[in-house]
């Protein structure tokens, strides 16, 4: 068992969400870190986490990352951050896009910022599918954070600090999912199962094998990547059939900045993509001080560059899942 967190200071922002539990339920499970330490603004649902997660090494933060100060008081002393903060319903972002802005892009400049005053070694920021060739404005949000976090990497200056992003697809079962959704309908007794569009795929990954993912490339980061998971993709309409196999689907229409299909790696950025044995690096387009090579990571794994035009598209995935796989993994 690898030891990188065993005496460190992790913190994670937005640390009440449904990836905030599973990753500190697993640090406290595998690491024995010094502090771990969760930054949120809502104080109902840090004291309900302090019920079940109340180890000597936790430590809660209120505090919102769009208040600069707050955040570099949080991470003083801190070593590893994990940003998983972030305003991201998508028609909440479409009618309420200041808010949006303010969060996911003001926000995350205020962790890059802090970061590099307070010394904190690594920094990972959670990305997502829709960031890639976004049409919404929380994808369009992410995409300008991602952007900022690998820039920062330039902007370190003598410091050590490094910054890397994680993109993965939907997580299945997240609070504000569709899988919950799909879920209350049939438990209310509903007679049909709405789908916006019957062609709609999306990727899935389980929140265990995100955080798992998110662990791996503190190892596996020098700074300036986009960490891109090999993931399987379904039809929306049947992870429906999944959930509710008796019921018929009823087609409703495309929602206000909703895609039909989710890209992780687009093709326009086929040039910078490196292919490993169970994931994708998107390294940085610009260049840094200091030359990195992308295709031998931090712990050695080699990867190659994918072919030009390539694309990782929920639609044209190789691994996609049926009704019965989807109904295992749910």
């Amino acid at each position: 068992m690898n030891s990188m967190f065993d005496s460190k200071s992790i913190l994670i922002t937005g640390g009440t969400g449904s990836f905030g539990k599973c990753c500190i339920r697993t640090i406290l499970e595998r690491y024995s870190p010094k502090r771990l330490i969760v930054f949120s603004r809502d104080e109902l649902k840090q004291y309900e986490m302090q019920q079940e997660f109340n180890a000597p090494c936790m430590r809660y933060f209120l505090g919102d990352v769009r208040d600069a100060e707050r955040l570099r008081q949080a991470m003083r002393g801190v070593d590893y951050v994990i940003h998983a903060a972030a305003l991201k319903q998508v028609p909440a972002a479409e009618y309420n896009p200041m808010e949006c802005v303010k969060t996911n892009i003001n926000g995350a400049e205020n962790v890059i910022k802090a970061a590099l005053e307070t010394g904190v070694e690594k920094v990972i920021a959670l990305s997502t599918d829709k960031a890639a060739n976004p049409i919404n404005l929380y994808g369009a949000t992410k995409l300008v954070s991602d952007k900022l976090f690998v820039a920062a990497n330039n902007i370190a200056g003598g410091h050590d600090t490094r910054f890397a992003v994680v993109r993965y697809g939907n997580v299945l079962g997240s609070r504000g999912s569709v899988v919950p959704f799909f879920r209350k309908l049939v438990s209310e007794g509903v007679t049909e199962m709405p789908v916006t569009d019957l062609r709609m795929t999306r990727f899935w990954i389980t929140l265990p094998q995100g955080v798992e993912f998110v662990l791996q490339s503190f190892r596996r980061m020098h700074g300036g990547e986009i960490f891109v998971p090999k993931i399987p993709s379904s039809l929306i309409s049947d992870l429906a059939r999944a959930i509710g196999p008796e019921l018929p689907i009823k087609e409703i229409g495309i929602r206000p900045g909703e895609k039909l299909h989710e890209i992780m790696c687009p093709i326009d950025d086929s040039h910078l993509t490196l292919e490993f044995k169970d994931h994708y690096v998107i390294r940085p387009s610009i260049t840094f001080v200091t030359p990195v090579d992308y295709t031998t990571n931090a712990i050695g794994e080699k990867g190659h560059y994918v072919e030009q035009g390539f694309e990782y598209n929920s639609g044209t995935n190789p691994q996609m899942l049926s009704v019965e796989e989807l109904q295992e993994m749910i």
